[in-house]
C-alpha cells in the first residue's frame, strides 16, 4: 500500500490505478467545507442581494400606490356580489308578482 501525499497525508490507500489513487487523495471533506463556506460568503457579500432587496422595495412601494387587492380578497368579493345579484333578482321577481296581484285584486 502507498501513502497519499495530498491533504489526507498518512492515510494508506490500497494499490489501484494511478488516476483512482490521485482522485482519492484529492478528495478531502475539509476542502469541500471550505469551498462551500467561501461560496456562501461570496453570495452574502454579493451586490446581487442588495439589488434584489432594493428591487423588492421599489416594487412594493409602486404596488402600494396602486389600488390593488389580493386575489383571495377579490374572489371573496366576487362571491358576495354573485349572491347579492341572485338575491336582487329574487326580490325583483317577488315585487313584480306582488304588483301584479295588487293590480288584479
Amino acid at each position: 500500500m502507498r501513502q497519499c501525499s495530498a491533504p489526507t497525508r498518512g492515510v494508506e490507500i490500497p494499490a489501484r490505478p494511478r488516476a483512482v489513487r490521485y482522485l482519492r487523495c484529492m478528495i478531502d471533506k475539509r476542502f469541500f467545507d471550505e469551498l462551500n463556506e467561501r461560496i456562501s460568503d461570496a453570495f452574502r457579500s454579493s451586490p446581487v442581494q442588495d439589488i434584489e432587496k432594493n428591487l423588492k422595495a421599489l416594487l412594493a412601494s409602486g404596488f402600494s400606490r396602486l389600488d390593488l387587492v389580493l386575489r383571495e380578497d377579490f374572489e371573496v368579493q366576487q362571491k358576495l356580489l354573485e349572491r347579492a345579484q341572485t338575491k336582487l333578482a329574487e326580490l325583483e321577481a317577488r315585487i313584480s308578482e306582488l304588483e301584479s296581484k295588487r293590480t288584479t285584486g
